[in-house]
């Protein structure tokens, strides 16, 4: 008789899972997370309030080593979406030690290709035909075997070919069964969340059932392959006219939800040096252009491929140079895409220009506006610590850089995560492809170039965004001028407002000094009035003063008047 995990194995490999499988699969999952919580609930949070807190830190490393290596052997014995969290821990450099980081980097969908009769089977259930009639050939042994599905060459038959002026396509299969498994590791992942928003220490910092519904949305996205489909033909619409950039053709005839067959793009790994070098093609000569199509995806298009993993990138020669380029980027696999709101793509292209230009504060700034502080975050100490990294660093270029003494560079990065741990920060709705996204992009481009820094790539690119956005500099005064005058038409009748409503009883009184504190209330918003009004008319003027003098004159000189005002108003306060 089988047992349940002799039965979730079954599950993976081709059958849908038996309903003891799947409770055994859930349990399993939940109890993994149950026991790594506790652990992690008596050392990091326990032992520190009795006193205890070097015991906890001296045995850190190893809990982390352990933590890592026993997930990675439940992902790689789970499948499904447990090689998904992997993959997706491995990136997080920015909040996961690198003894979680570099245990899981290295774990891909290394679960076992599924039988081709079972692949066939659903195949011919989804195109509503057997495939030797709608495919010349298919080879049976698979290109590529993910957690999710898997792929396998194929040639179009002749009709086919001749209505697409394709021959050569990739024929991807979902692995049968892998829907019932994602419905059983999203149950306990949000079961799992719900734990952790009861952790203040976490739920101060993230929304962890929303983050579960945002891997879930793009887990389910990502088996769903008309919409996988549908990404790639806008993704290729984004590049259409870019010469850097090639996508495969959809074979709409032959595809299904669960059916995708594309144009056969094969050509050089983007992580093959050797490859590339026998093709004539400089590695060192890749990494810059990828980084900037990334660049360009996340802050020009909005739309993004947030899975760029050696696997998912080519390097295609071509016959003729084009833009002094004799090869192009081959993108495939859009299952795993993100989108960045305007108003993010705004606040990201703020970051990138502040941290090209060294601006401490404007980075932070910027980071405020993304979204990822919440509001009430003092980020006093942020701007100090950002200001310091920028005076010590700021003035060198990149290869003085290289030079630093890296115990220097340690001490920076333990006081900065010192100052962030401290924070309240949240994680905007897709950030986390996009932090995803640029991790791997990072990751790639080292692995082209041993020496490339991707800051290298993001100083000419913000220099462009600068130039982009100079004309509109003088718009963005302009609303924030007419915002400042909104206020400061509407700011003293509320402040009336609010007297006259203390007068007539109407807003109940706790304290006997609140009539006193409402007037300096007054005073100071009066004050505060007239700077504003001073500093929004002295800019009007110096921006008007290039096109019309007298009438910039005039402005500058008006402003002399709601200065006088707040200096005399500030004598008659004390």
């Amino acid at each position: 008789m089988p047992s349940p995990e002799q039965g979730q194995v079954k599950g993976q490999s081709g059958s849908a899972p038996s309903t003891r499988a799947v409770r055994a699969r859930r349990r399993r999952i939940l109890r993994f997370a149950g026991w790594n919580l506790a652990v992690t609930w008596w050392y990091e949070l326990l032992l520190p309030r009795i006193g205890l807190a070097r015991l906890a830190e001296r045995s850190r490393a190893k809990r982390m080593t352990r933590f890592a290596k026993r997930f990675h052997v439940l992902a790689v014995d789970l499948g499904g979406l447990m090689i998904k969290v992997g993959q997706f821990m491995s990136s997080r450099l920015d909040v996961l030690p690198p003894e979680i980081t570099s245990e899981l980097e290295g774990l891909q969908d290394e679960v076992p290709p599924v039988a081709f009769e079972a692949i066939r089977a659903l195949a011919e259930h989804e195109l509503g035909v057997q495939l030797e009639r709608a495919f010349a050939f298919v080879d049976e042994v698979p290109v590529a075997a993910a957690s999710l599905g898997q792929a396998h060459r194929a040639k179009l038959a002749p009709l086919d070919a001749a209505d697409t002026g394709l021959d050569g396509v990739v024929l991807k299969v979902q692995r049968p069964g892998i829907e019932a498994i994602i419905e059983v590791d999203l149950a306990a992942l949000r079961r799992v969340g719900g734990w952790l928003s009861h952790v203040r220490l976490v739920s101060d910092r993230v929304d962890m059932p929303a983050l579960v519904e945002e891997f879930a949305q793009t887990s389910l996205e990502e088996v769903d392959y008309l919409h996988e489909a549908a990404s790639s033909e806008r993704f290729a619409a984004d590049f259409a006219d870019d010469a850097r950039v090639n996508v495969p053709a959809v074979v709409w005839e032959r595809t299904t939800r669960r059916v995708l067959t594309l144009e056969d793009v094969t050509a050089i790994k983007i992580s093959d040096r050797e490859g590339l070098l026998a093709a004539g093609i400089n590695p060192a000569e890749v990494a810059p252009v990828f980084a900037a199509v990334m660049f360009d995806q996340l802050f020009t298009n909005g739309f993004f491929h947030a899975d760029p993993h050696p696997g998912n990138i080519f390097v295609t020669p071509l016959a003729e140079p084009v833009d002094g380029r004799a090869w192009k980027l081959t993108f495939i696999d859009f299952g795993m895409m993100g989108q960045v709101p305007a108003n993010t793509r705004t606040g990201l292209r703020k970051l990138l220009i502040a941290a090209a230009s060294r601006d401490g504060k404007g980075l932070v700034d910027a980071i405020r506006d993304v979204g990822v502080l919440l509001p009430s975050a003092d980020t006093t100490q942020l701007e100090q610590a950002m200001t310091q990294l920028f005076a010590r660093f700021g003035g060198m270029g990149f290869a003085e850089l290289r030079d630093v003494d890296p115990r220097e560079f340690r001490e920076f990065g333990q006081q900065f995560g010192d100052v962030v741990r401290s924070l309240p920060v949240q994680l905007p709705e897709n950030f986390l492809l996009i932090i995803r996204a640029m991790s791997l992009t990072s990751g790639v481009c080292t692995a082209l170039d041993p020496a490339f820094n991707l800051w290298d790539s993001v100083e000419p690119y913000a220099a462009q965004l600068v130039r982009d956005e100079g004309g509109n500099v003088v718009q963005d005064l302009a609303r924030q001028a007419l915002a400042t005058a909104g206020v400061m038409v509407r700011l003293p009748n509320r402040l009336d407002s609010l007297i006259t409503r203390v007068e007539n009883g109407t807003v109940a009184v706790a304290a006997p000094t609140l009539e006193r504190r409402l007037a300096r209330l007054e005073r100071t918003a009066r004050r505060l009035i007239s700077a504003l009004l001073f500093g929004a008319l002295i800019i009007a003027g110096a921006i008007v003063h290039a096109n019309d003098v007298v009438f910039g004159t005039v402005l500058m000189v008006a402003s002399v008047l709601p200065l006088l005002q707040a200096l005399l108003a500030g004598r008659r306060g004390r």
